[in-house]
């Protein structure tokens, strides 16, 4: 099950069924299924406190992934700060939508055993990332 919430914040417009299908999709890709994952959607106040709590990190982020999975079975929580969201949808000029369904999906990657911090890792998840915005469903 898959399930969206928030902290502090008004829940961003997605459509929950259609980004559940789709991230099921993405998963399957990886041969994996999808068990319980939780969405949190916070501030950047939400993510920093804890980034420092859990992680020992004083430093803002877009999402904190929290991986719980079992076998082929992906079970974690996700805090995506909103905040981030936006000022890098910004910065990247990128269009707001598109880059909260990219974090909604790189926390979906990382559960399914891409990392983006050695070397070469940044270009292997972005590639996925890429890969898996494209298989969206356009309807938004």
């Amino acid at each position: 099950m898959i399930t969206y919430n928030t902290d502090g914040v008004r829940m961003p417009k997605i459509k929950k069924r259609e980004t559940t299908a789709w991230i099921r999709a993405v998963a399957a890709t990886y041969g994996k299924r999808v068990g319980d994952i939780g969405y949190m959607f916070v501030s950047d106040e939400k993510i920093l406190e804890v980034n420092r709590e859990y992680l020992g990190h004083d430093y803002y982020t877009d999402i904190i992934t929290f991986d719980y999975c079992e076998g082929d079975t992906l079970n974690g929580d996700l805090v995506i700060s909103l905040d981030t969201v936006k000022s890098n949808a910004e910065l990247f000029k990128k269009d707001y939508d598109e880059e909260l369904h990219r974090v909604i999906i790189h926390g979906v990657l990382h559960l399914c055993g891409i990392n983006d911090k050695g070397p070469g890792e940044r270009e292997i998840m972005e590639a996925a990332e890429n890969k898996a915005l494209n298989t969206q469903p356009k309807s938004r």
